[in-house]
């Protein structure tokens, strides 16, 4: 369904229904505004904030890596970049802890970055990843060893969603 059946369906449906005529204005216009947002990536590192577009991220994804993905029970190709080399190309160095939000508005700091094994996934199965899809960006593990049970998914809560923002603890 594209935008402008999506614009006729909700008039015909507040013609009869009109006490939910602005509810459903109301609603196509987040619905619409969502995606334009979500184009860009903030790096932040103290007073400074920097604004990355996912379409450049895209481009210099030069890592495609077949997973398994525990959430969708199945081995995905992933493509991005290596989270390591990001971070010093962002921040100079890797700092001893991130500060995550999601655009759900999650927020999480975790430290330990310094490991190669962290892939910053900006396409999965050859398509762009959406916030449908957990994108625009996500964090997962290139590998894990066979200790870890893949039906204990909090065994990967590390791995990371719909990442809006990321800034340096340092």
């Amino acid at each position: 369904m594209n935008a402008a059946s999506s614009v006729f369906s909700i008039r015909l449906y507040a013609k009869k229904h009109p006490k939910l005529s602005i509810t459903c204005v109301l609603l196509l216009l987040s619905w619409l505004s969502v995606p334009a947002y979500a184009q860009a990536l903030s790096m932040i590192n103290g007073d400074a904030k920097k604004t990355l577009s996912i379409n450049d991220l895209r481009q210099k994804s030069d890592i495609t890596q077949t997973v398994f993905d525990p959430y969708q029970g199945r081995e995905v190709e992933m493509r991005g970049l290596e989270f390591r080399r990001f971070l010093i190309d962002q921040f100079g160095d890797v700092p001893p802890a991130l500060r995550f939000t999601a655009w759900d508005d999650y927020e999480v700091t975790l430290g330990g970055w310094h490991d190669p094994n962290w892939l910053l996934v900006t396409e999965e199965d050859g398509k762009p990843l959406s916030l449908r899809s957990r994108g625009p960006l996500r964090l997962v593990e290139q590998a894990y060893d066979d200790q870890r049970d893949v039906e204990k998914l909090r065994e990967f809560n590390d791995w990371i969603w719909m990442i809006r923002s990321i800034e340096a603890k340092w």
